[in-house]
């Protein structure tokens, strides 16, 4: 699934290139990537409006639109890039970086499309049509933002319970926008096994994982996403820690395959 940074990615450029442009015309016919609402009921309440504002918390991506209009939601999936396509034939365009089958002007997997009144077009192209388009998402149920929690939030989301740590940082609800390889990024620099209980961390491990998520995030950021991580291209059979040799360890941690440093991140 796109994480934080990919998302930032595709938020970015909505901010940069569709606001303030009068929507027009709406392809909102793929049933699966706009359910539940059914064709046409998207485009009825867009047409004649303006995005005005693009946000984002954790992986959702969402733009208010003009005159008390509905929430535009937009969910990614695991393919899906924001393109915008101007009449002149230049596009701009953001999101998942393993999207790498599109060039310029390959439209054949567009899911959603907003047409402006100028004739350019905010398209969310998707192979694996497994992104989301949605009115009003439910945005207040996530945690706080990866990008911008506080310490004291941050203590919070891990005192409760006694699930994984890597199981708690990939809960949306506790903390919004961390994903399998970013959680395996983060752990590998705190040095923190993958599936110690949140009850069993000292302060002190909590204070590591804290930065080491803050400095993981600004490197995605940074870096154009999750992909230009350290840990990453050490992440299958063979590996070696790139930071002391050690052979990397492979298991299944709240349901997700998690990579870790066999010598430094020990249970």
């Amino acid at each position: 699934m796109p994480e934080l940074p990919e998302v930032e990615s595709a938020r970015s450029v909505i901010d940069r290139a569709a606001l303030d442009r009068l929507i027009v015309e709406v392809d909102d016919t793929d049933d699966y990537v706009c359910r539940p609402h059914p064709p046409g009921e998207i485009r009825s309440l867009l047409l004649g409006h303006r995005l005005v504002a693009a946000h984002r918390r954790g992986k959702s991506l969402w733009c208010d639109t003009s005159s008390d209009g509905p929430a535009l939601g937009i969910h990614l999936g695991m393919s899906g890039k924001i393109v915008i396509a101007d009449v002149d034939g230049s596009e701009i365009d953001g999101g998942d970086y393993w999207e790498g089958r599109r060039v310029s002007g390959d439209y054949r997997w567009s899911r959603f499309a907003l047409t402006f009144s100028d004739g350019g077009r905010l398209l969310l192209v998707d192979p694996r049509r497994l992104g989301r388009i949605t009115l009003d998402p439910p945005v207040d149920r996530l945690g706080p933002d990866a990008a911008t929690i506080t310490s004291a939030q941050f203590k919070a989301a891990l005192s409760r319970g006694s699930a994984p740590l890597k199981a708690r940082l990939l809960d949306q609800h506790f903390v919004a926008g961390i994903g399998n390889l970013l959680a395996d990024e983060i752990l590998w620099r705190a040095r923190v096994h993958p599936g110690r209980p949140v009850d069993e961390l000292t302060p002190r491990e909590v204070g590591k994982v804290f930065r080491a998520t803050q400095s993981a995030v600004t490197d995605a950021l940074d870096g154009g996403g999750v992909h230009t991580l350290s840990i990453i291209p050490f992440r299958h059979a063979g590996a070696l820690c790139p930071r002391d040799g050690a052979p990397m360890a492979r298991g299944t941690v709240g349901g997700r395959t998690s990579w870790w440093c066999s010598a430094e991140q020990v249970i």
